[in-house]
């Protein structure tokens, strides 16, 4: 093996070549490659401020920023060319702009360490991401607000601790998830607040001897301001740890989604029907049609977990500054966003081509699911909530103990339950009406139900400005 330490940015010091197995282990090129085009444009802003600092001369940077968008259009058409000594992406666009412009490519690092180049990488790159996430969130949000608009008028029974509990909308459900993204997105600006923090101009731990304007570096780059410390903005990688905890959070609000969906979609409940499309079949049973898109949405909010827990483990050791152990951030990042952003893709897929079975949720609400309702009928009469509650068990109790649903028990088994009871007591056993007496804010009544459509059609609107 030929002696490429000459070409490393940290060679000089080193004799030898580097074991092989250990020039591989330390390699991050396989993945941080993406990060190309963050890494050019930080680049890019800093020869602008080494101009300043009178640290290249004008021609210096105009070579260099020619380089630069050499190496960038390589990038883009799929032609740049990695070599066996690129150790990660910093290492392979300098080595190959010195390839291009010659010794002045040299002068590109001045007072930059790999440290601060890396963290301003990362934060280019999260920002970009977050902004797209952030967009599947609000597209899937949107598509469940439409969809709940649309069929406001189907009942079906809601549930807590998987009984049936009482009737509700299934625009209500519907709602209850989106609520819970909204609030996903939300938390994720918060987390791209302090994503872009501009790091760079840090250098490898005490910042940079030279005169560089960091304010002109956070212009050029859109952050909305500059690290205080230098030892922090290098060695801390909180922003990352905040992402991949946003990740694992929204993952499990749409794995719990998932959960509902798959348990809707069997056979025994037949409330709804999955397109073909998000459904796959079995290789021995021909009468399969397997929930595999949901299943696998639940699945990666394990995957996307186990990034987290496993990135925390490695910041919990570290000591201050940089260690390489940081190394373990990027694959961890970009992983999770990956999954999150396809996951939010098919979920959206999922929401807008399922089909409701109206006449079969409606056809699951049952008598028992009023026992609340006959308890309300009785504090409408002055009873005591307590009491009304105990003599809606009473009631219960009687039908099974007759062996007939809590609708048939007629108004002389009702009167011996409580005196109370009467031939109105009839209009208890109406879902409709069930539903619509919950017309207070956040309940299930059509009314309640449309204006938390229309609260969340505003909130889109307001995110979209």
């Amino acid at each position: 093996m030929a002696n490429t330490e000459g070409s490393k940015l940290w060679g000089g010091r080193f004799v030898g070549d580097t074991d092989p197995i250990m020039e591989k282990f330390n390699a991050s090129i396989g993945y941080d490659q993406r990060m190309w085009d963050a890494d050019i444009r930080g680049s890019k802003a800093y020869v602008r401020a080494l101009e300043k600092a009178e640290l290249v001369s004008a021609e210096e940077m105009a070579q260099i920023l020619d380089g630069l968008n050499q190496v960038s259009e390589e990038w883009s058409k799929g032609v740049f060319v990695l070599k066996p000594e690129d150790e990660d992406i910093h290492t392979a666009n300098e080595r190959r702009l010195k390839e291009l412009i010659g010794a002045a490519a040299g002068k590109l690092h001045t007072g930059r360490s790999r440290n601060d180049q890396v963290v301003t990488d990362m934060r280019l790159w999260l920002r970009d991401a977050i902004t797209i996430l952030s967009d599947n969130c609000l597209q899937l949000i949107s598509t469940l607000v439409e969809r709940a608009a649309v069929e406001i008028d189907v009942l079906f029974p809601g549930y807590t601790h998987m009984q049936r509990a009482q009737p509700i909308r299934w625009s209500h459900w519907v709602l209850s998830h989106a609520v819970a993204l909204s609030r996903d997105v939300e938390r994720l600006q918060e987390v791209k607040k302090r994503v872009n923090v501009l790091p760079l101009g840090s250098g490898a731990i005490a910042g940079t001897p030279f005169n560089i304007d960091r304010e002109l570096l956070r212009k050029e780059l859109g952050f909305d301001g500059v690290s205080l410390n230098s030892m922090d903005a290098t060695g801390q990688r909180d922003f990352v740890a905040e992402f991949l905890f946003w990740a694992s959070l929204c993952l499990t609000h749409l794995s719990k989604m998932a959960e509902d969906l798959m348990l809707y979609s069997t056979k025994e409940f037949s409330f709804i029907t999955l397109s073909d499309a998000y459904s796959t079949g079995s290789s021995l049973m021909p009468q399969k049609k397997n929930a595999d898109s949901l299943e696998l949405i639940r699945s990666k909010a394990g995957r996307v977990f186990g990034r987290c827990s496993g990135f925390m483990m490695t910041l919990k050791g570290l000591p201050s500054t940089y260690n390489k152990d940081l190394q373990e951030d990027k694959e961890a990042m970009f992983d999770c966003y990956d999954t999150v952003q396809a996951v939010l893709q098919v979920r959206t897929g999922v929401l807008s081509t399922l089909k409701i079975n109206q006449s079969v949720m409606e056809a699951a609400l049952s008598p028992d699911m009023l026992a609340t309702d006959l308890a309300y009928y009785l504090v409408r009469k002055g009873v005591p909530f307590r009491e009304a509650h105990s003599l809606s068990g009473k009631a219960v109790f009687t039908a099974e103990t007759k062996n007939i649903t809590l609708n048939q028990l007629t108004v002389t088994d009702l009167s011996a339950v409580s005196p109370l009871f009467d031939d109105d007591v009839s209009s208890v056993w109406d879902y409709r009406s069930s539903v619509e007496q919950y017309s207070a804010p956040g309940g299930t009544a059509k009314s309640s139900v449309a204006a938390q459509v229309e609260h969340l059609r505003n909130w889109l609107k307001q995110q979209a400005q």
